[in-house]
């Protein structure tokens, strides 16, 4: 228990990002595959070039913390990012996530979340996330690692309109994940998310992720992230179809 609140305390003065384009933001990404117990975690810079609903670089600092112990994984993400779009800068989006999984067998394991973030771009004012639901492991090998989550969540959205829209729905957040290591050094993950809102499933969003991490050390890594969303029902003036590509160096702890 100290060590857990060592981790929380850390966590609350670490800042991240990652966060800039995708309305769902893939904490896939943010685990850390190993067989390692106690605590870990991963510090990253990223550049990036996102086409959205304007043209936009950011510089981020982004980290993430886990702590692992036979049974359980607890899992805290943060963010803070840089924005320039179209020649004004933009410095107001934030994020933060914790994530506990509970290993009930070798299969399967339940998860419970909870995440608050703001997002300028997307014209996110705020928005609050709680849900829980099973994650399925369906492929475990020495190369190739395969997961199935659906979750069920309430979400909470403040639209930053005039005059500004509060949505209060309960979605689905179904994922699939495929974790690759086809040697030591290289890691590739890619996550597909599908998160209808079950009073109405035509208002869905779909993204998809890859992440391609090489391993340049015992603490470095360097690293290449596509993301790709589809948001049949985005915030008035925000385009349904965004995408971000972003390279980043790491280090790891």
């Amino acid at each position: 228990m100290k060590s857990l609140a060592q981790l929380v305390l850390v966590m609350s003065v670490i800042v991240v990002s990652k966060t800039t384009t995708a309305q769902i933001v893939n904490i896939e990404s943010a685990r850390m595959h190993t067989d390692s117990l106690g605590m870990m975690g991963e510090i990253n810079t990223d550049f990036s070039l996102i086409k959205n609903s304007q043209q936009i670089f950011s510089a981020d600092l982004s980290a993430h913390l886990q702590y692992k112990t036979k049974k359980d994984l607890y899992l805290f993400v943060g963010s803070y990012g840089y924005l320039k779009g179209d020649g004004d800068a933009l410095i107001d989006n934030t994020f933060f996530h914790f994530r506990y999984n509970r290993k009930l067998n070798k299969w399967l394991r339940w998860e419970a979340f909870t995440q608050l973030q703001k997002n300028t771009i997307n014209k996110i004012d705020s928005r609050f996330l709680i849900g829980t639901g099973p994650r399925n492991k369906i492929i475990e090998r020495k190369f190739i690692k395969m997961y199935i989550a659906s979750l069920i969540m309430y979400e909470y959205q403040k639209d930053k309109t005039d005059p500004a829209v509060i949505h209060k729905d309960i979605r689905n957040s179904s994922y699939i994940s495929l974790v690759l290591k086809p040697v030591t050094n290289l890691e590739i993950v890619t996550t597909t998310f599908y998160q209808p809102l079950y009073k109405d499933i035509a208002d869905y969003r779909i993204l998809n992720q890859v992440k391609i991490k090489i391993i340049a050390g015992k603490h470095f890594g360097v690293s290449l992230n596509w993301s790709y969303l589809f948001d049949s029902m985005p915030v008035v003036g925000i385009p349904k179809v965004s995408y971000s590509l972003s390279s980043g160096l790491g280090y790891e702890f």
